[in-house]
Formats: structure tokens, sequence, C-alpha cells
């Protein structure tokens, strides 16, 4: 799980929204409490920049309307997706200008999570800029005072605060109206045409998306982070003290054909104590003295919903100095939390000692100011969300939550077919509709999708098949002997005294399994250590050397401190391949022979061993794999991790994981690394590749044009230093795993996954684009996701077919799993190299690793 995943499944959704009562001011500012907007829907600028509001603190997302930058946004999450949508890479390839489309495999009738737009208005869309005198602070007052005027409007309309979005035109280019607030005050309100915004404009397609998110509202639906959920039909499970909320992301978008919306199952799972409870039972377990210390371990960088407005904060830190009777400025007047919450909320805070917590906030001010500082929350009204480690690690804890979490295809797409039937009966919803124009089809879409044949795995000389459902070959490869075995003659085995027993038990498994796969292994030096970390450092500091091949250690806990200890010293001062294990996990007889399989598995393939390999017909290739992760614990330090295959089997591969300061691009510091890994395969193959394909992972919404632009030629010039004259065919494909796309199959008349293999490259794709979707893994339980892959550039003429069948075979040459994986093997492996220094090593690891894949 890389560090974004983690963060986000611990509630955190993106852009969570700017604080509320008592944030901080910037300097000769006023703080005022942010307060909801019913409204809440678009954030505009146009021509005149001055007014309040012009630039609100929500999220922003800047796309290109004509000659004029338009920023629009909504309430709670930023659309950093339809950054994406105005870059066009597909013109620039020749062989896919006319058909992106495969043609291997077998077809197979799909549904998918998409509802065509049937009817959609052809007019223009006219942007006001709206001006207030005397200026009007508050944006709920100023969209009061606007829509006074809806019979000079009209119904349909959307407004933010500072931009007026419009289906008709006024009759005047500027337009004053009067308005009068309820004390009173009368308001001039100045409506300035700024820009005329033609059907096929990006920003009509986020108006759409600000439309549907408000039929979301009606139906009583609230959002959190980018999504909406429904508090009225909560998942209770009590003995755990959790709720979960149900809800959908949904995105409206111009895909092949048709403009469609996608619309997916999401769900907020939130714990039924607040802040204060656990501050209170923290208290209880440590005591007054070290009540400070561990309360900012625990809390600092979790993240809060306040139910009082439904938004979610991140705990930054712990204002121990404030409580609930300190005051802040409200307009001209002090006013203290307690009356705050009374007046605004109706809440009483009970206990007036409590400490406040602090969440700093990022985004920008009314106009463009800087932030307005970091907001004090009241803990008793923060509610936790997610889950806590120990949580995870609780197994009846995380099967009561994927009986509510984990559908079936069945139940996804039940549970979207209700979403549907719910808009089609609401009155309301569907009022808003007629206003704007906009039908929806009441169907999920239904597409044809390919299932590329199944890959043959070769082994040791030997060739077998696989079952294509399971996509899993455990059974098949045991006892045949691996491609290339290391021998295992100078390897120890560290072990507490406690652990004495399983640790001798491995060790004669080892040995048994070791056989028949071909691996030459010699008995280990047994070595006890007492169980400290200080202890586990020392004994690996005294016993390995240079000439140590291998080195295994039984850890008696999961405890993160001490793999830590290990992973440091053998990766970076005394760079030797190592194997941890928990003891637990060897302690059982009947599944040690199982486990000692796939340990001696991991500890051939850290020595440089080769597993299993597929055909790949393409001769002289390197495949690449970028991954990144951001280090929390080195102030969100960038990671950038670059693995590339060394040999024509792709069962050899080489590996650089390079760190660099917050803010520089990822690809700067990865330039070196892709060329230490020419000069490697130069020295593996005494020639360089003749073609060069990378796939880059870890690239979110609204970086894609930073790939396209900054990236690819960054490339380009770290392979033209291998020489004037040395130009290979390079192909880059962005790979984004984290998408809302869903495809369902029926097969033998009931709904479920697709088998893997299943290419989809029509209808649901982007036309500006050369992408596809691949289903490569086999699930258990649930809903298979699928990868999107979106080629940005591409100057060797690769077929679309010849593309998507390499991407599937790479899918099958991750050594950490007997099957198929999500992912191309090297975008698994750059994940998992990057994951580990950014959790545990926290430096670059020995360049005398290079070679091996000691990270799995």
């Amino acid at each position: 799980m890389t560090g974004r995943a983690r963060a986000r499944s611990r509630g955190r959704g993106r852009g969570e929204e700017a604080p509320v009562p008592g944030a901080q001011p910037p300097p000769q500012e006023a703080a005022k409490p942010i307060v909801t907007s019913c409204e809440g829907e678009l954030v505009g600028r146009g021509r005149q920049r001055t007014a309040p509001g012009a630039i609100s603190a929500e999220a922003m997302v800047q796309i290109s309307a004509g000659f004029q930058q338009i920023k629009i946004g909504e309430r709670g999450g930023r659309r950093r997706d339809f950054h994406d949508a105005g870059i066009h890479t597909r013109q620039l390839m020749e062989h896919v200008k006319d058909s992106k489309t495969g043609v291997s495999g077998t077809a197979i009738e799909l549904r998918a999570n998409f509802m065509r737009l049937v009817s959609r208005p052809m007019w223009a869309l006219y942007q006001y800029h709206v001006d207030f005198k005397p200026a009007m602070e508050s944006r709920r007052l100023r969209t009061a005072l606007l829509y006074q005027h809806e019979e000079t409007l009209g119904k349909a309309h959307t407004f933010d605060g500072a931009i007026l979005f419009l289906p008709n035109k006024l009759h005047n280019t500027e337009t004053i109206l009067c308005s009068e607030t309820k004390h009173g005050e009368k308001v001039e309100i100045t409506l300035t045409l700024t820009n005329e915004l033609p059907p096929s404009s990006p920003v009509c397609l986020q108006v759409y998306n600000v439309l549907f998110r408000r039929m979301l509202r009606i139906l009583n639906m609230q959002q959190i982070g980018r999504h909406y959920y429904n508090p009225d039909d909560p998942f209770n499970i009590p003995q755990h003290r959790l709720t979960i909320w149900p809800g959908f992301m949904t995105t409206i978008l111009q895909y092949e054909s048709s403009v469609m919306l996608c619309t997916d199952v999401s769900h907020k799972v939130l714990r039924s104590e607040t802040v204060l409870d656990f501050m209170y039972s923290l208290r209880q377990q440590c005591g007054d003295q070290r009540f400070p210390e561990a309360c900012t371990k625990e809390l600092v960088g979790l993240i809060v919903l306040t139910k009082y407005n439904n938004k979610t904060y991140r705990i930054d830190d712990i204002a121990w100095d404030q409580n609930p009777n300190n005051t802040f400025k409200r307009g001209d007047a002090d006013i203290s939390f307690r009356n705050y919450f009374k007046t605004q909320y109706g809440l009483d805070i009970t206990d007036g000692n409590q400490v406040l917590l602090v969440s700093r906030v990022k985004r920008l001010g009314p106009s463009g100011r800087p932030p307005p500082g970091p907001a004090l929350l009241i803990p008793e009204f923060c509610y936790l969300t997610g889950l806590t480690d120990k949580m995870r690690s609780d197994f009846n804890i995380m099967k009561d939550l994927a009986t509510h979490t984990r559908l079936s295809p069945e139940q996804r797409e039940s549970r979207i077919k209700r979403l549907i039937s719910n808009i089609d009966r609401n009155s309301d919803v569907q009022d808003q509709l007629s206003t704007w124009g906009l039908n929806f089809e009441n169907k999920l879409l239904s597409m044809n999708g390919r299932v590329l044949p199944s890959e043959r795995i070769i082994q040791g000389g030997r060739v077998f098949e696989y079952s294509p459902w399971t996509a899993d070959w455990t059974k098949e490869m045991r006892g045949l002997p691996l491609i290339t075995c290391m021998p295992l003659d100078n390897w120890m085995m560290f072990f507490t005294r406690r652990n004495a027993d399983v640790a001798h038990s491995l060790l004669q498994t080892l040995s048994k399994v070791a056989g028949p796969m071909g691996i030459r292994m010699q008995r280990a030096i047994m070595i006890e250590y007492e169980d400290r970390q200080e202890s586990l450092l020392r004994a690996l500091q005294q016993n390995v050397t240079h000439d140590t091949q291998m080195v295994v250690v039984i850890l008696p806990t999961n405890r993160k401190d001490k793999y830590d200890c290990v992973k440091k010293y053998l990766c970076v001062e005394c760079p030797t391949p190592s194997q941890c294990v928990v003891s637990r996990t060897i302690s059982k007889p009947q599944a040690l022979m199982t486990v000692a399989t796939k340990i001696a598995l991991q500890m051939n393939c850290k020595m440089g061993g080769e597993l299993w390999s597929v055909e790949i017909p393409l001769k002289q290739l390197m495949i690449v794999g970028i991954d990144c992760y951001h280090d929390t614990a080195a102030g969100k330090r960038s990671i950038g991790a670059l693995v590339a295959s060394l040999n024509q089997g792709m069962s050899r591969w080489f590996s650089r994981c390079v760190l660099q300061s917050r803010g520089q691009e990822i690809i700067d510091a990865l330039k070196a690394a892709l060329q230490d890994a020419l000069k490697a395969y130069l020295k593996y193959n005494n020639s360089l590749p003749s073609r060069i394909i990378v796939y880059r992972d870890g690239v979110g919404d609204g970086m894609l044009q930073s790939v396209v632009d900054y990236e690819v030629p960054q490339i380009m010039q770290s392979i033209k230093t291998m020489g004037a004259n040395y130009d290979p065919k390079l192909t880059v494909v962005v790979v984004k795993k984290r998408i809302s796309a869903r495809f369902f199959a029926r097969i033998d008349g009931k709904i479920t996954n697709p088998p893997p293999g299943t290419v989809i490259d029509t209808e649901v794709t982007r036309p500006e684009w050369y992408d596809f979707f691949i289903i490569s893994q086999a699930v258990r339980f649930g809903c298979v996701a699928p990868t999107h892959y979106n080629v940005v550039f591409d100057n060797s003429g690769l077929k679309p077919d010849h593309m998507q069948r390499l991407t599937y075979k790479l899918c099958h040459m991750y050594y950490n799993w007997q099957g198929i994986v999500r992912v191309p093997a090297p975008c698994q492996y750059a994940h998992k190299l990057a994951f580990l220094v950014g959790q545990s090593i926290h430096k670059e690891p020995n360049s005398n690793l290079d070679d091996f894949l000691y990270y799995l």
C-alpha cells in the first residue's frame, strides 16, 4: 500500500475542507469562521479579480477554456482529474491516429458502471463576474442576495459566490441588480459578462458534474472529501464501535463516442468514539506524566470528521494552551469557542478544560490572499475516521467490515442501479435535470471486451499452463526446478531463545523444499540474540560479513522498529540480502511446508536467482518501471524508485532508489538511475537495448501534463547521454490503479468478474488518448479492479495489440506471488522498493544491492 493509499485508508479524502472557527489569521487579517454554503458549486475567475471571493478557499482546478484560463472547483474536494482533460497525446502518434483497438483474444460481453448522457443542451454557457457594493464577505449572503432575482436569471443558474454561469445570455453585457438584506441594507449587484463557452468546452462538463452533485444532495446525501455518502442508511458494527456510511463517487467526462457519467460505490468508515473519548482512555492507560507525549504521537496525522458540518480535517498539532473558553475574532468582536458552537450549531461543550486540536489550512483565502492560518477544533465534536494499525491487524474487525464493504459484482451493480432508480423517482432531481436540459440513460453501459489468451509459464526447461480463472500457478510449479538457483553456502539465521524451536523447524523444512527447486543449501549458522533491538543490531554487526550471502531473522513480533533496524543495517551499512520472518507465521506445523516454500523462493530471488518466465517475442527490449513514495517521517521527502530489466526473459532486474528534497521533480533524481540501468544492461548483454518501454506508476490526477511536458523529455535526454548515435525506440506508459471504472460479465446467467486478461479499449476510453484497460488478476471475494494504461509517448510504432499483450505478459513476472498481479512486474517492484525505503530505511540503499531483488 502506498503512502497516499494508507492515508486514504485512514479516512482521509483528497483535499480536506478548510477549517472552521478559530482559524488563526495571517498578519493584518481578521479570522472568520468558514461557513458551509448551501450552494458551494463553482469557483471561477473572470476579468475583474478584485471582488471578495474571486478565488475561494475551496478546491481548485485550472483548465483551459479557449484563450482564457478558468478555475473551477467545488466544495470539499479537488477535481484535478479535469486538469488532464485537455491533454491530447494520441494525435502525435501516427500508428494509432485511426485506430487504437487490438484484435487478439476472444470477445466477451460486458457491462460497465457508466451511463450515457443521452441529451444535453447545445447552448453556450455564459460566464458572469459578480460584484457586490458594498462588499459582502459571507458567501451564503451573496448567494441569497443574487437569488432574489431568479425571474431575471431564470431557474437554471449556478453561482459560487463570485462567478455566475447561465445557459441564457442576459440582454446587456453589464447588468445591475438591486437587492436588500433582511436588515434593510441596500446592495447593488453588478453582473459582467466575461466569457462565452461553447458546449464542447470542458468547463461545461464541470458544470454537469456540479449539477449532478447537487442532485446527490437533493437525495439527502452528504459530501465528505470528494464523495457523497448517505448518513440515513448506515451499517453499524456495534461490537467494534464502527459505523459505515455507504456512498458514491461520480465523474462526468467525454469518452470515445459520448459524454458519460461514471459512478462507483464508496464507503466511509467512522468510529463511534470522539477524539475526547480517545483522550480520556489514553490518559487512563499512560497516566498524566506521559499523556502529552503519547497523545501527540497517537493523534497527529489522523483524520477526523466534524459531524456538525461533515468536514474532514487532518490533525497537525495539539494546542495545549487553548481550551473552549478561549476566544477568537469573529467580525469585529471576540467570541469564545463555547458560545460560538452554542449559537451557530446549538451544541453544548461539556468539558471546558479539553485542549484544542490544530489543523493547518493550505488553501488560499478569499481574493487569493494567503491561507487564513491554522484552525482550532474541539475534540468533543471530532469523530475519528478510518482504522488504526491495531484494528487492521484484528482479523475479526476486518472480516466484519468486509461483509459490508467488499461487494460482489452483483451487489455492486445492484447498488448502482438503486441510485439510478432513486434519481428517476425523485421529482426534485428530475426537475433540476429538465431545467438544464440534461437526461441520463437509466441503465448501465453494455459493451464488448476481449479476453487475451492465457500465457504459458517457462520454468527450468519445462513449460506449463495455469487455470485462467484462478490466475495462479502455485500447484503447477511445485516440484519443478527453477530457472536459476543460487547456492546457499554461507548464510545465517538469527532467533531469540523463545523461538529456538520454530527456528530449527524452519531450517529443516527449508532444506526439504530446497532440493526439488534445485537450490543447494548448506546448514545455516544459527545465532541467538536477546529480545531487544540493541541486542539484535549488535548480533548483526558482530556476525554478518561481506561474505555472508543471506541473513534470515526470526522476529518474535511484528514490531516495526526491529524490522526497520534489520533493513537499515543490511541495506545501507552492510549490504546483504535479508529475509525477516515473524515467529507466528512459522509456528503452525501444518502450514510450515507452504510457508517455507515461499521463503525459499524469496531468498533465491534476493540473491539473484530466477524463478520463471514467459515468452517475450521482442528482442533487445528493456522494460523500466518507475514509482514514487512520499516519506512523511522525513518531512514528506519524495522517494523515487526505478527498476529495469536486464535480460530477454524479464527475470533479472536492476533496481535503484533515490531520495530528493520536497518539491523536486521525481525524474530529476531518476535521470542518473536510468543511465546506470542502461550501463548495467550494456554490461549484461554487450549491447544497449534497441527498444525501451517505461511504465510510469504513481501519477495522480492533474500530473499528466507534467509527465508529458517534463518527464518524457528528461527520459529522452537521459538516453542521449549514452552516445550521440544511440537512438532507441521509446514508449512511455502512465499506469493508474486508483480509478473508478468497474466492469461486470454475465457468465452462465450470473453477474461475475471478467476473467483475467480482459482488455477494454473502446467506448470508455478517451478519444484524445492512446489508452486501454486490462483486468489482469483474479480475486476470490469482491469486485476486481481494472488498471488503466495511457501511452503518452510512443515512437516505436508498436501495434496496440502487441502493446496490450506485452503489458499483460509483464503482469506474470512478479516473483513475490505465484500468479498474475494487477500491474506490470517492474511497477510492482518499484513500488516495493520505494515503500521499503520510505517506511523503514529513509536512506539510499547501498549500490552493491542494485542487481538484486532485495526488497521483496
